[in-house]
């Protein structure tokens, strides 16, 4: 028998035995987004009546597990994340939700963990190979930093995943204790960009030169962008999520990275998700790699991309160009993710572009999303420094080398005009000029 065959038997153990691991007081790492171990997360709340002070430092779950819905949790497992969701958001008045704010550069796989440490990283994986490695195939944003740092590794083995390429290895004798699960992945379809996203798509391909290598976020409007880009030639990608909608353009041949300088003809991201469609184009595809989120995410490797072009999108916008893009006021919506590593990269890069592309009203057309100043307690995630251009399906907003009286005027510009005395009326009250 193969020696990393025999191993694997030695380790494999099942999800109950992986739960009795846990103790009092321990600090559980788990993989992100389509790795998220949902067999055991399903079950975790099974051990609450056992255990006090457990926290599971999460980026966001995509299912209502009990340990985040179930009240009677609090105290016995607390759920930390760096990225709000649908779920943590309805429980943050219980205050059994921890948010833990970071760049994804920086913070996602080290903020604070050198004194408190992580006691168990649970991680789903692909199978093992004939070599004995398993593969992070959908995510290793801080996913190796934190096998790296962690006393105790158990893998939730899942055959449903792609096999994908960088570095994205573990090899089993690096692991504890492993179980296997035949959980479905995290998959959804994109929805079709409306007309207003459309517009602002188009506005944004203007601001995207052939030979450019873009970061699109997710959501209707880089939807919309994308289906422009169809007409471009020789994109590349260095982005923070692969989306479905990047994989259409690769399998149309406009993105080939061909001008890409660094990591030339690859697509570079630290996690995939998307369509059933957006895994199997990675699966086995020399072409894609993923790579840790403290490197695609960093400025400085960023900016070696030539024509780096990124295109995210914000809650709120002020008229000096300050962007809050992850809080309704003081209260977490989402997270700052790689919002503001991009931002940066993109400015120092030869030929780089920041853009942030917005609707310009919210809630049916009854707010604007651009505001003489941001709501009080509003989060800047990206500095009014670091912003190139701002897009509404009413133009684009020219930000750098403009000072704060063009701002003001170029936003009001792109403003929907039901709302552009407000601004005028808000810039001459906060004295912006």
């Amino acid at each position: 028998m193969n020696p990393h065959r025999e191993e694997y038997s030695k380790k494999k153990i099942s999800v109950e035995q992986a739960l009795s691991m846990v103790k009092s007081g321990d600090m559980i790492w788990t993989s992100y987004n389509g790795l998220e171990p949902a067999a055991f997360m399903s079950k975790l709340h099974t051990i609450a009546p056992r255990v006090e002070n457990v926290v599971l430092r999460h980026a966001g779950v995509y299912r209502p597990y009990p340990f985040v819905m179930d009240p009677a949790c609090k105290g016995h497992i607390i759920p930390c994340t760096g990225f709000s969701d649908d779920y943590t958001r309805a429980m943050h008045d219980t205050r059994n939700t921890w948010f833990m704010p970071a760049h994804l550069s920086t913070g996602f796989a080290r903020a604070g963990l050198e004194e408190t440490g992580i006691d168990i990283f649970v991680c789903m994986v692909s199978p093992m190979d004939d070599q004995g490695y398993f593969r992070m195939s959908l995510s290793v944003i801080a996913e190796q930093e934190a096998a790296e740092m962690a006393k105790m590794i158990i893998l939730e083995v899942n055959p449903n995943l792609p096999q994908t390429n960088g570095d994205v290895e573990i090899h089993i004798s690096d692991v504890d204790y492993l179980y296997e699960s035949n959980e479905p992945i995290v998959a959804f379809e994109e929805g079709a960009p409306g007309e207003v996203d459309m517009k602002i798509g188009k506005y944004v391909a203007d601001l995207v030169p052939d030979g450019a290598t873009i970061q699109l976020g997710i959501g209707n409007i880089p939807n919309a962008a994308a289906l422009y880009f169809m007409e471009k030639n020789d994109l590349g990608i260095h982005t923070e999520m692969i989306t479905s909608s990047m994989a259409k353009l690769a399998e149309a041949g406009v993105v080939n990275g061909k001008k890409k300088t660094l990591h030339r003809g690859k697509i570079i991201g630290n996690f995939a998700l998307g369509s059933q469609e957006l895994y199997d184009f990675i699966d086995q595809n020399p072409a894609v790699w993923l790579m840790r989120g403290s490197y695609t995410n960093d400025p400085y490797v960023i900016a070696q991309n030539d024509n780096m072009i990124s295109i995210n999108s914000a809650i709120q916008v002020d008229m000096m160009g300050q962007i809050c893009s992850e809080s309704m006021g003081p209260i977490q919506y989402t997270g700052t993710g790689g919002a503001a590593d991009f931002a940066i990269g993109a400015n120092h890069a030869k030929g780089g572009k920041a853009i942030i592309a917005i609707r310009s009203t919210a809630k049916k057309g009854t707010i604007s999303t651009i505001q003489p100043i941001l709501t009080p307690g509003s989060i800047v995630s990206i500095s009014r420094n670091d912003i190139d251009y701002i897009v509404t399906e009413y133009g684009i907003a020219k930000m750098r080398g403009v000072p704060v009286s063009g701002r003001v005027e170029n936003l009001i510009n792109i403003a929907h005009p039901d709302f552009r005395d407000m601004l005028r009326a808000g810039a001459e009250q906060y004295k912006l000029w």
